[in-house]
């Protein structure tokens, strides 16, 4: 018997409070395993957002950080990889002065380094010399831009030496097991992470000096990721040159496939430390690949090549690491949360849950689940999505109407969405609208020629794939066409801007610290993204006609539906200015806008308070574009 109440779609109320979103969830990230322990990093609203590095022991999380310590860095401003466990206690970055530190098993932290012009990041160890590496951003005040290196850090007097420099970016360095060796990787300007890099390999003599350093794999337009020692003392990496990040072996002066498949290993780099595979032992790789958007977990045999599924009902799977037989990763799922995870060799792999991103426990009746849409776009190619219908397991919607749709736009561009349950979908679905979570041209997990697909298209092809999407969901009268509103973060709120200037197929937007102004964003952002407009649009200053063309901003005249702005003050990637000027153009006009500016806030939202009121002020911001009450008290 259906027992739904009928009320009008984006009405329903909903038990996906913004209050229910923050009080119980948190942030899951960085998991790693040390000495048979199990370490991770949580992300907490609650607590003005800091993060927290905890470990389990005897069964139970217990934070290895104290307050007011907060483990963050801002290298390459978007961080990563921001602590390590060593047999020395565990090093970390702390957020408000960028230093290293330490923390020792009985709590008590102390300074390591004192550079104030500089920032650290993604840390190795060597337990036999003891020594600490680490990726060494300078911001002198005589520079153009921020300097990158190698350095070596002296643990005891936190003397910084420099093991390499000369490009322009550097990552993901690892000590072989014997401590004689060093791998890591670079790219410089105009590339990005997934354009083109290079591995570096050198020997490392008693006095900590890097020596015969030579570029071994990569480069020319092959994208590297995760170059990683097997306990046997082989290096692996995974590489793009076949179309499809696959995993290799160097292997005496050549790179050796390991296992050729059309999917995804690897993932685009926007922050240090992120993982896909990690060795059980010195033959067997666990690993994560992705196909279509979706995730599997599987065992690699090294010597035979042999890929084994490992069933699991998740749909993602982040920050993968193995030692000693054991295996942590973070999962995902269109039912369940976010969870950290650790299994081992010996028990089959039987997951055990550790932590989960949430404590929310709602009927599942309440969620609705992605379904996986590919449909045919401009020039004869296809854009890929997930399609989430409106669910609540107390409304259903009125005969009379068909739900509103609000097409998201992730971040990036290079970036993918997945079929994961997450909030900032239900929050919508839950209240009767539908979402279409676009993997547009240019997103990672459809192989290079897609990704690749978007340079020098951006605000065209991305905008086609969105308009293409909404037009295929319409036909199949999924969605009311009267009622479409697009949103997007950071590159998606460009996306979602240029959308509302070059087509008619939108009725509403939420720009998230959105560009604005590509000439803007080419001359004054932070030094990893600044030449990254040289691929997506062209090099500046020569195609200078072409950056005012895709602006959104010159293209305000256009744009005649309601825009709500939601923007960090604190913002170094898409400054405020950029929001701002969009604004002002907008209600010159004669354009509802809405501006939301958040004090303390840089690129993405972290305090509870600011992520509560984000989401509040949108829905109550659709709610009167679209005239229905929104079911919520918005103060």
């Amino acid at each position: 018997m259906n027992n739904k109440i009928a009320a009008a779609y984006g009405s329903w109320k909903s038990p996906i409070t913004t209050e229910l979103m923050v009080s119980s969830s948190i942030g899951l990230s960085e998991a790693r395993l040390f000495d048979s322990t199990l370490y991770w990093l949580e992300s907490r609203p609650q607590e003005q957002g800091r993060s927290v590095i905890v470990k389990l022991m005897n069964n139970e999380p217990v934070d290895v950080l104290p307050a007011p310590y907060n483990c963050r860095t801002t290298v390459h401003e978007y961080g990563g990889s921001c602590y390590l466990p060593t047999a020395e206690g565990v090093f970390f970055v702390n957020f408000a002065d960028q230093q290293i530190w330490l923390v020792d098993d009985d709590g008590s932290v102390r300074q390591i380094t004192d550079k104030t012009d500089f920032r650290f990041a993604d840390f190795a160890y060597c337990a036999t010399k003891k020594r600490l590496i680490a990726i060494a951003e300078e911001h002198g005040p005589s520079q153009s831009e921020p300097a990158n290196s190698l350095v070596l850090v002296d643990t005891t007097s936190g003397i910084i030496t420099t093991l390499h420099s000369g490009d322009d970016f550097y990552a993901t360095a690892s000590f072989a097991p014997d401590g004689e060796s060093v791998s890591w990787l670079t790219w410089s300007h105009p590339d990005m992470p997934w354009d083109s890099t290079r591995l570096w390999l050198a020997s490392i003599d008693a006095q900590g000096n890097l020596v015969d350093a030579e570029s071994i794999a990569g480069g020319n337009g092959e994208s590297l990721f995760q170059p990683e020692w097997s306990p046997a003392g082989d290096l692996f990496f995974v590489s793009d040159k076949t179309n499809w990040w696959n995993l290799y072996r160097w292997n005496n002066g050549t790179a050796m496939s390991v296992c050729a498949l059309d999917a995804e290993f690897g993932k685009p780099q926007w922050q240090f430390g992120m993982t896909s595979y990690g060795f059980i032992d010195g033959n067997t790789i666990i690993c994560a690949y992705s196909q279509a958007g979706i995730d599997t977990l599987a065992l690699l045999n090294v010597e035979s090549g042999t890929l084994s599924t490992i069933e699991r009902p998740h749909s993602s799977y982040g920050s993968l690491r193995a030692a000693s037989g054991q295996v942590c990763y973070i999962a995902q799922s269109p039912t369940e949360f976010p969870a950290l995870v650790l299994c081992d060799q010996q028990h089959d792999f039987k997951e055990e849950q550790i932590r989960s991103a949430s404590t929310i426990a709602l009927d599942h009746e309440h969620y609705s689940v992605g379904q996986s849409i590919s449909y045919p776009t401009a020039g004869g190619q296809n854009a890929y999505g997930f399609f989430y219908p409106p669910v609540n397991a107390a409304h259903q919607g009125l005969e009379s109407e068909l739900p509103p749709l609000i097409v998201m736009i992730h971040g990036g561009p290079t970036a993918s969405t997945q079929n994961d349950l997450a909030l900032k979908i239900q929050f919508w679905t839950n209240r009767g609208f539908a979402v279409l979570d676009v993997n547009y041209r240019g997103s990672t997990g459809f192989g290079r020629k897609y990704r690749d697909a978007l340079k020098g298209q951006w605000g065209v092809a991305d905008v086609e794939d969105c308009d293409y999407g909404v037009r295929y969901l319409v036909e199949r009268k999924k969605v009311d066409p009267n009622r479409v509103a697009i949103r997007g973060g950071s590159a998606g709120g460009y996306t979602t801007l240029a959308a509302l200037a070059h087509t008619d197929t939108f009725k509403a937007g939420a720009s998230l610290y959105g560009v604005t102004d590509l000439a803007a964003l080419a001359t004054d952002t932070h030094k990893f993204e600044s030449r990254y407009l040289d691929s997506l649009i062209g090099p500046w200053p020569e195609e200078k006609e072409l950056y005012a063309s895709r602006s959104p901003i010159n293209h305000a005249d256009s744009i005649n539906c309601p825009v709500i702005f939601l923007q960090g003050l604190d913002d170094k990637v898409v400054p405020p200015s950029q929001a701002e000027a969009m604004i002002s153009a907008l209600q010159r006009n004669g354009v509802k806008t809405s501006y939301v500016p958040f004090e303390g806030e840089s690129h993405g939202f972290r305090k509870s308070e600011n992520i509560r009121k984000a989401f509040d002020l949108e829905l109550a911001f659709y709610g009167e574009v679209f005239g229905f009450a929104t079911g919520d008290a918005v103060g």
